[in-house]
């Protein structure tokens, strides 16, 4: 019995292989430990496998791709209304096989090495900025029971505080050398920052891809390279619809009986790429008054009727399907006049 498609649910250790014919008999179960996964599939006849879209599957996909398989990545939300009864490694893996045979399924595009690397870039600088931002709202907090207010810009707190710990007020020596240290942190951060925004810039200069799609405006170097590193080719994706759809850019529905009701947008896929988008956008629709050409009006006309934060998204999701057209079709932006 020829196995031609399987369901592979990943973990760290431990492996569930589920398997079926043309016909969709089971003719496979088996759980594999990390070290057997290889050399099982490589004596396998090549066949479609299913994965979730989790830690490692884009590894998994790459590696399995070279042992002459199709792989196909699902997002977990559609697998879980395919699980029976309980949830196990087995039925998981069985309800993968399921998902994946489905003709209108979507799937997850695998990302290459490279991909992974600018990947790896944005998400070391987003959790950067994060920790920056506490540590900033910890020293004005800090600051604030000694009667030492300052602003929330990063900074006024960066050109601020040297001159705090030198004035005459109420901070005790020992409260002086714990908010010194602070400080050495902040321009800590700051240096590792700019390391990995040099890094982006040097990613978004070597891509003539990332190069292309930042002339859109609302689009700089981090968006750019950020945008390339998960949409690589633009064939995953239909058309540009498709891909504002899966950043979470388009409206979410609650309709019944024929009445169609919008509510906001749905907020699925990259939660960081949406917000890049959105940010850029906003600094889009900031300028557009002062523009008289077509994009910019029609950009003033949804600010006007539809407010300024629903014209971000507007722009965003205009953006987005440019951007994709850029990408598949490869062509070139065309401002417009």
């Amino acid at each position: 019995m020829k196995v031609t498609t399987i369901g592979l649910d990943i973990a760290k250790r431990v492996f569930q292989v589920h398997g079926v014919d043309d016909q969709g008999v089971v003719a496979l179960r088996r759980r594999l430990q990390r070290d057997e996964v290889a050399p099982f599939f490589a004596n396998l006849p090549a066949c479609k496998i299913g994965m979730e879209a989790c830690g490692g599957s884009h590894y998994w996909a790459r590696r399995l791709a070279t042992l002459g398989h199709t792989v196909r990545l699902i997002a977990p939300q559609f697998v879980k209304p395919y699980v029976k009864s309980n949830k196990n490694d087995a039925n998981d893996a069985e309800a993968i096989c399921e998902s994946v045979s489905r003709p209108s399924m979507r799937f997850v595009p695998a990302k290459s090495v490279e991909q992974q690397d600018i990947q790896c870039l944005h998400r070391v600088r987003s959790r950067l900025v994060s920790a920056r931002t506490q540590l900033a709202n910890q020293v004005r907090g800090l600051l604030a029971e000694y009667g030492i207010v300052l602003p929330q810009q990063i900074h006024q707190l960066r050109r601020g505080l040297p001159l705090i710990l030198e004035e005459d007020n109420e901070l005790t020596p020992f409260t002086r050398r714990l908010l010194a240290s602070l400080y050495d942190e902040l321009v800590e951060f700051d240096q590792k920052l700019a390391s990995i925004e040099e890094q982006v810039r040097a990613a978004h200069r070597a891509s003539e891809s990332s190069q292309r799609i930042a002339e859109v405006e609302g689009i700089g170097p981090l968006t750019a390279t950020a945008l390339v590193s998960a949409l690589s080719d633009g064939k995953a994706f239909q058309n540009g619809r498709q891909f504002a759809a899966w950043l979470g850019l388009v409206p979410r529905q609650h309709s019944s009986g024929g009445k169609p009701r919008l509510l906001g947008i749905s907020k699925r896929g990259d939660a960081y790429l949406r917000t890049l988008l959105i940010h850029g956008a906003r600094s889009v629709v900031y300028r557009a008054a002062a523009k008289a050409d077509q994009r910019s009006r029609w950009i003033a006309d949804k600010q006007l009727r539809l407010g300024t934060s629903k014209a971000c998204v507007a722009v965003a999701n205009k953006n987005a399907r440019i951007v994709w057209a850029l990408i598949a079709r490869n062509e070139s932006y065309q401002r417009a006049l």
